[in-house]
């Protein structure tokens, strides 16, 4: 019996550790060659000299399994080695099959208090790192299609946050960001169609070096004695579900939004037209609007914003 992914290529940004690293090895299992992408920067927040050996000891952990993969150490948000990270992957393994975005860095601050920097930065490593490698995968997958006249394999699987879906006070560089991510899958989803290209994005919790902090006070089981089991913050909650999008299986699934933790995975609807009001005159006037704005959001409830916060609730039952 063959594997899901067997003769599939694939890329893997930000695989030297955390959600990354857990996904590149999914994928792998599941019988993908593998390029695992790693700039190796220790900082959480991009600081620190880049290292060639997160993304080294993740593609030698692959081939020791006796899985094929090689390592990429480029910064994805530089378009150049964005180029060159599609071209490994096809001169590696003969062409591409599957990317997998999950590069990113946090920089966390107030919106009055965050500096030019760190909303650049934070912008270009996510938003801008994942353009760049969808700009070159497809373009590779429409030449492709062109050239045997018919459609191709190609799986994108992007990753957004709960911060953009609930709207995160510290994080307005992040949250817009991974809120970027979402239109550009969706864009890329409508505009890779017709040359068999699926694009899809994901939202998932884990526990990582990113978030070391903000699930401090979430005790991982057996810490208190208990029977040892899984750590429902764990990343391999969230690897089987992108080697889910990056398979067959999912040639149906197209432009959606998942989140995915802790053995839960909830599909999030588009959003839905609330009420509609109409001019009776030419145009609207003030005194209109406000007759008919006005009432319709003092009932509403305090705090009440076009965030979903109730997508933190999300647990396994």
């Amino acid at each position: 019996m063959s594997l899901p992914l067997e003769g599939r290529s694939a890329i893997v940004t930000g695989a030297g550790r955390g959600l990354g690293r857990a996904e590149a090895l999914e994928l792998a299992r599941l019988g993908a060659a593998v390029v695992v992408n790693d700039f190796g920067q220790p900082g959480r927040d991009g600081s620190g000299d880049a290292s060639a050996t997160p993304a080294e000891e993740v593609a030698a952990g692959i081939r020791a399994a006796g899985g094929r993969a090689v390592a990429h150490t480029g910064d994805v948000a530089d378009h150049q080695q964005a180029r060159e990270l599609v071209e490994l992957a096809v001169a590696e393994f003969g062409q591409l099959d599957i990317l997998v975005n999950n590069a990113g860095i946090l920089r966390d601050r107030m919106v009055f208090s965050m500096s030019e920097d760190e909303w650049d930065s934070v912008i270009r490593v996510h938003l801008k790192g994942h353009f760049n490698t969808t700009h070159f995968a497809a373009a590779h997958w429409r030449a492709r299609s062109k050239a045997a006249d018919a459609p191709v394999y190609g799986r994108i699987v992007n990753t957004s946050s709960e911060a953009f879906l609930a709207g995160s006070a510290g994080q307005p560089n992040y949250a817009a960001a991974k809120g970027g991510i979402v239109g550009l899958t969706t864009s890329t989803a409508l505009a890779l169609a017709k040359y068999g290209v699926t694009a899809n994005v994901i939202c998932p919790r884990a526990r990582t070096r990113m978030t070391a902090d903000v699930f401090a006070g979430f005790q991982e089981p057996g810490g208190d004695g208990s029977e040892e089991r899984l750590d429902p913050l764990a990343p391999e909650h969230v690897a089987p579900l992108v080697g889910y999008l990056a398979s067959p299986a999912a040639a149906h699934v197209n432009g959606q939004l998942l989140v995915v933790h802790g053995g839960m995975v909830a599909i999030v609807e588009r959003p839905r037209v609330a009420a509609k009001f109409d001019t009776k005159q030419d145009a609207f006037t003030y005194d209109e609007l406000d007759a008919l704005l006005t009432p319709h959001y003092t009932d509403r409830p305090a705090g009440e914003t076009f965030a979903a916060a109730e997508v933190l609730g999300l647990k396994h039952e």
